[in-house]
């Protein structure tokens, strides 16, 4: 019966979709043709050739969403995921269409219709998903439409999955119980989940109850007896899915991929790769390039005082960890004596430190002293945004004592960051300044990046811990 349930449901997805579609398409002709919102430079073509042109659309959507697995059951996966998908398909459908349109030269299709349907489908099919979504999961919450699964495992995988299934009744997965390791019937209680049967007994449990789905949960530890479960499930008629027990071990954007048909998972990943790393270098560029050139008059002045009140260099290069654990020379004006650390060798910056100049003391108060590391923005060494970068003397500290602390090194330094916005500056704890900078990099995205600068310039450049 639920089988049938699933049928109906996929059947139903699929004619609402191509429905969807179809609207899309009708209304970009009456957005282009009929709204009066776009001036008409050419005689309004007959209605007739793009109501012909629905055949193709169909039919090239149709085979696009089901090539794209969109009509597989998607209890488990997230909305964004979906999201994603469909962003997929529309765009290479659209191109579809576009070098159908090309060669069928004896209808000529607008340009900017086109464009209207390539948005408005794909915004159209994720809202419909959305209101489908919604109504599958009120209409599973009333008990309609379920699975009954087991999972397979009581460690900390499988009450991790037994958990997450009941925050998500929108799922329609209904646990009827656990399997275990022990061997014999019924062993107890599992956080009122009952333990039904040992591994050996999956596939009698999955008769008698009519289970629609199996989980497999199993710690690292049992990974092995993954073989006996499905040996006892045989070839019983029900979905089964594994959850590797790695999660724990998973950093830095780590999940699940796909090559060639192989499931991979990633420990631990590059948070910035493909476009992403071009929009950041561009903004990068643009900004750095921008704020050198409105700040020369204000370095110009600093540059002067410094040579003026003190012997030595204007600028100081101290070397620096960023990107992969390289180093590099980062730029700042001096604010201090030239003999600095002579008798102390490396140290932090302490408050009303004696080795500033009267100008160096003003300059790290106002953070005007990082100025110069726009230049290194400029050519590549930094971002604008980015875990402060360290100097390699302590970096060998706190690799020794603090655990993934080299983890903040998968992205280039920054002259600002997330950390620095909360007031995690100068001498501060390094740990959850660590943590700041990891959340960071789990999140990054342009708006991030966006909104931390913001926050630079909000919150000022004064902050009680910079001296």
């Amino acid at each position: 019966m639920l089988k049938e349930h699933s049928r109906f449901f996929e059947s139903l997805l699929f004619i609402s979709d191509l429905t969807v579609i179809a609207l899309s398409w009708l209304f970009s002709f009456y957005v282009r043709f009929h709204s009066g919102l776009i001036p008409l430079y050419k005689e309004m073509p007959s209605p007739s050739t793009y109501l012909l042109f629905l055949i193709p659309i169909l039919v090239i959507w149709g085979v696009t969403l089901r090539m794209f697995g969109l009509y597989r059951s998607m209890r488990t996966s997230s909305q964004f995921s979906e999201l994603v998908i469909i962003i997929k398909a529309g765009l290479l459908s659209v191109l579809l269409l576009t070098a159908v349109s090309f060669f069928v030269r004896s209808y000529e299709l607008s340009r900017l219709v086109l464009v209207i349907f390539g948005f408005t489908n794909v915004a159209a099919l994720v809202l419909a998903r959305a209101v489908m979504r919604a109504a599958l999961g009120q209409f599973r919450q009333r008990g309609y439409n379920m699975k009954q699964a087991v999972i397979v495992g009581t460690g900390a995988a499988a009450l991790d999955m037994l958990r997450r299934l009941r925050a998500h009744p929108d799922t329609g997965i209904n646990v009827v119980g656990l399997v275990s390791g022990k061997s014999g019937g019924d062993a107890g209680e599992v956080e009122g989940v009952k333990v039904l049967c040992d591994y050996d007994g999956t596939g009698d449990l999955i008769r008698k109850r009519n289970i629609d789905l199996v989980i497999i949960a199993l710690g690292l530890e049992e990974h092995g007896r993954v073989v006996d479960v499905l040996e006892s499930i045989g070839d019983e008629a029900v979905d089964i899915k594994i959850v590797p027990d790695v999660y724990e071990l998973i950093t830095l954007r780590g999940g699940v991929e796909d090559f060639d048909g192989i499931p991979v998972v990633s420990l631990r990943d590059s948070p910035l790769y493909g476009w992403d790393v071009v929009i950041k270098r561009g903004m990068d560029i643009t900004a750095s390039s921008a704020g050198i050139v409105a700040a020369a008059p204000l370095m110009a002045l600093i540059a002067a005082l410094i040579k003026l009140t003190s012997p030595g260099p204007v600028f100081y290069a101290q070397e620096r960890v960023s990107a992969g654990g390289g180093t590099f020379s980062m730029l700042k004006f001096r604010s201090m004596r030239v003999d600095a650390e002579e008798g102390t060798g490396p140290v932090w910056a302490s408050k009303d430190d004696p080795r500033r100049t009267w100008v160096g003391t003003f300059l790290r108060r106002t953070s005007l002293d990082e100025l110069p590391q726009l230049f290194n923005v400029f050519v590549g060494k930094m971002s604008l945004v980015g875990p402060r970068p360290e100097r390699p003397v302590f970096i060998k500290e706190f690799r020794d004592s603090i655990p993934k602390y080299m983890l903040r090194h998968k992205i280039k330094a920054g002259i600002t960051g997330w950390a620095q916005v909360n007031g995690l500056r100068g001498n501060t704890d390094i740990k959850k300044r660590l943590d700041y900078d990891l959340y960071y990099i789990e999140n990054w995205s342009l708006s991030f990046d966006l909104k931390i600068m913001l926050l630079t310039v909000w919150r000022g450049f004064f902050n009680k811990n910079a001296y």
